[in-house]
Parts: C-alpha cells; sequence; structure tokens
C-alpha cells in the first residue's frame, strides 16, 4: 500500500493564454485541481470547454501561463524544454486520439525504440512482452500501415505502457475508432493501469467511460464546472 500523500498531479490557478488571429485566447482559467496516486480520473465536457489542454498542462506539453503544475512533486511550470522531455520519458506515457506512430518502424520498433532510448537493457524483451499482453504479439513485425485502428492504437498504449509510467494520461484514445475496438481499448487501458498501479487521466465525450474513472471532473469554458456530477445527463 503506498503510503505517499504526495498528489501525482497538483494544479494551483492554472491559466493557459494562447495568441488567437484576433488577440489573446483565454483556454484555461484558474484550475485548482488535484489527483492522487494510483486515481483514475475522467475530465468531460462539451468540446472546446478545454479538456485537452488541461491534459496538456498536465503533461507538460503546454506551458501555464499562470498559476502552478505539479507532477510527482515536482514542479513543471519550473522546467526547461528538456527537462521536461526527460521528465515525461521517465514518469509518463501519453495515448492521443491519433495515434502518433512513425510509420517507417515495425510495432515492435515503436515500443521498443524509446525504450532502448531512454536507456533500458531489455527494450526489445519488454516491448515484445507489453505487444503479447496487448495480443499483437503476431503482428509485431507489420508496419503501421498494415494494422487496423484498433491494433495501431495497442501499439500506441503499448508504447504509453512498456516504461512503466506513474502517470497515464490519456486523450479521447477512442475517438477515432468504432464502438466495439473503441470498447476492447478503454479495457486494455485500465488493465494497464490498474497493473502498474499507474494515475490514469482520461479524456472522454463518453459518459459510460467516465463512469469507470474513481471519479470525474467537468470542463466549461476553461473552468472547473462546479454543478453537480448526478445532475448531468
Amino acid at each position: 500500500m503506498n503510503h505517499d500523500k504526495t498528489p501525482a498531479l497538483s494544479l494551483s490557478s492554472a491559466a493557459l493564454t494562447l495568441d488567437g488571429n484576433a488577440g489573446p485566447v483565454e483556454i484555461l482559467k484558474g484550475i485548482d485541481l488535484e489527483v492522487a496516486k494510483g486515481e483514475t480520473l475522467g475530465l468531460i465536457g462539451p468540446s472546446g470547454s478545454g479538456k485537452s489542454s488541461l491534459l496538456m498542462l498536465m503533461g507538460g506539453l503546454e506551458r501555464a501561463t499562470a498559476g502552478r503544475v505539479e507532477a510527482l512533486g515536482r514542479d513543471l511550470t519550473a522546467m526547461g524544454e528538456d527537462q521536461l522531455a526527460r521528465f515525461r520519458r521517465d514518469h509518463m506515457g501519453v495515448v492521443f486520439q491519433s495515434f502518433h506512430l512513425i510509420p517507417t518502424m515495425t510495432a515492435w520498433e515503436n515500443v521498443a525504440t524509446p525504450l532502448e532510448l531512454a536507456g533500458a537493457g531489455d527494450a526489445w524483451e519488454r516491448a515484445g512482452a507489453e505487444l503479447e499482453a496487448l495480443g499483437l504479439g503476431h503482428r509485431r513485425d507489420h508496419y503501421p500501415a498494415q494494422l487496423s485502428g484498433g491494433e495501431q492504437q495497442r501499439v500506441a498504449l503499448a508504447r504509453a505502457a512498456a516504461p512503466r509510467p506513474d502517470i497515464l494520461l490519456a486523450d479521447e484514445p477512442t475517438g477515432n475508432l468504432d464502438g466495439a475496438t473503441g470498447a476492447a481499448i478503454m479495457d486494455a487501458l485500465f488493465q494497464l493501469s490498474a497493473r502498474g498501479g499507474a494515475t490514469l487521466v482520461l479524456v472522454t465525450h463518453a459518459p459510460d467511460l467516465a463512469a469507470r474513472c474513481d471519479r470525474t471532473v467537468g470542463l466549461r469554458d476553461g473552468r472547473i464546472d462546479t454543478a453537480p456530477m448526478a445532475a448531468k445527463p
């Protein structure tokens, strides 16, 4: 049992303003949020509410323009780009709606190469085991173009999970998949999180997926939606 009370993620008055064609656009406004270690959190809300941007702040893929973002007790807002990249490599796995696989690499290479770059001596064995666990052992030598959408997302999941990250961030991971395939991917994602004890933050439009999380947080117009969750459809 983990008795460390440091939250996996902590945001204090976090804000994100980006330059738009007509001037600055406030994407996120004063976000205060903590996610406990090992928790599964669903981020829900209408399109344009800031869900994906909040996930990007949590992963250090966007830099907060105000406030503070901490992951595992480390201040992401104080890190340089190289520090952030190393921190993500060592502690985070990120899964996107678009699979972001390297087309010239096989499934096995897509999973093993980041591990190898991180200095893992067993990169290829671990990558193979991860693909096997996701039912893709027989497809490991295939290129992304030879795989279905569901298979490509499984490869992306294997790549995110193989380093045994402390934090898994998933942005609409089933958005490009049909219902049955998406359900299988979500089963795999929750299993990966549970197996490694990883904190999982999931952006989703699907109420049934959000309901599988320990907790849901709604966003509306760049702010935490404080309306009771039970009152929402």
